[in-house]
């Protein structure tokens, strides 16, 4: 679904993939992302999809920045930069997976090689 990377601070160069909502973020070991960085709370924000978008709910006087700009409900779009206390974390769309289609391969070919037997018991028989 969605993609944290965390950009500076003591997990830099970390990657989390985000699929259940709320996704919290702090220092509280609760936390689906933990952090222990300077300025970061027990309980910093929570990812939420809300209104066909994801957006963030904010723990009362947590300093949250998106973009360097201060946090003002907006929904994230791909690629910002949400900044909490010393850390910087990556918004991102993560990479979708891709269901197995062996089946239905099977399924396609097994029906074009009945249908080609059909089609050879069709021509034996009109030209007996």
């Amino acid at each position: 679904m969605i993609q944290l990377d965390v950009l500076s601070g003591k997990q830099a160069g970390s990657r989390t993939v985000v699929r259940h909502f709320p996704f919290r973020v702090g220092r509280a070991r609760e936390n689906h992302l933990r952090l222990d960085d300077d300025g970061v709370w027990d309980q910093h924000l929570a990812i939420e999809f809300q209104n066909g978008g994801f957006g963030l709910s904010v723990a009362p006087d947590a300093l949250v920045a998106v973009n360097s700009e201060p946090f003002q409900n907006q929904n994230l779009r791909n690629g910002d930069t949400i900044t909490i206390g010393s850390a910087k974390l990556r918004f991102w769309l993560a990479a979708a997976r891709q269901r197995g289609l062996r089946t239905r391969e099977l399924f396609v070919w097994t029906l074009i090689a009945a249908v080609t037997a059909a089609q050879i018991a069709l021509i034996y028989w009109l030209i007996r």
